[in-house]
């Protein structure tokens, strides 16, 4: 296996306890109990998949995802304590990838992580179009013409999903199992959030929409009007 791991959590407790159960999984792990170490090893270790706590002690563990993002295309796993949906929504916009409360099992934490390193393992060498809306799958740049488009992971994933089924009806229920990989059950704005997010970046220059609402259903791409 041998995937790199980062975990930036300020909790030595946790730390210890992340880094034997990870280990023992066979990832290759670092550790940082501050934001700005946690920036610094990013850029040193070029990571696999980043794990993140919510309260440091030197930066917020937001504003750190924020500037992991603009480093990195790692996927970022936001380890807390806040559990509302407010709170889960705050985490996503900073730019986090997927989000597990604490106290957390081990056996889910590991689910989560195996299912985000999929979604970045492998990148398939290929280009994807609709209309003049490109997404090249190797560097997981999109362009809308001339324009480049900087997406977050969990955006590049929902675009990339939309873009290998153009025409086809994606419900909401199907969209939640193969970008997320799990059910959110009730907490289903955190989508609308993400097709706001995506429509607002594709549509900055006042391009045609490509992707339409199908109220009570979901959504589907499809050429412009």
């Amino acid at each position: 296996m041998d995937e790199k791991i980062l975990i930036i959590e300020d909790d030595e407790k946790i730390l210890r306890l992340l880094q034997r159960a990870l280990n023992y999984e066979g990832y290759n792990v670092f550790l940082a109990t501050e934001g700005r170490a946690g920036l610094s090893l990013t850029q040193d270790q070029k990571p696999a998949l980043i794990i993140l706590d919510w309260m440091l002690p030197d930066m917020d563990g937001l504003e750190v995802c924020a500037k992991l993002n603009k480093m990195t295309t790692a996927p970022i796993l936001m380890l807390t304590a806040k559990d509302q949906v407010e709170d889960k929504i705050i985490g996503f916009d900073s730019g986090a990838d997927d989000y597990i409360v604490k106290p957390f099992d081990m056996e889910e934490l590991f689910a989560h992580i195996r299912a985000l390193l999929r979604r970045t393992a492998g990148d398939r060498v290929e280009t994807l179009q609709m209309a003049d809306l490109i997404l090249d799958s190797k560097t997981h740049q999109a362009y809308r013409g001339d324009r480049a488009i900087r997406l977050t992971a969990k955006e590049y994933d929902l675009l990339d999903l939309f873009l290998r089924h153009p025409g086809q009806v994606m419900t909401r229920e199907m969209i939640f199992d193969r970008v997320w990989d799990y059910d959110f059950g009730g907490e289903s704005n955190v989508l609308d959030v993400y097709i706001r997010y995506l429509r607002q970046k594709l549509e900055e220059n006042g391009e045609p929409r490509l992707i339409y609402t199908l109220r009570g259903v979901g959504y589907v791409m499809r050429e412009p009007d």
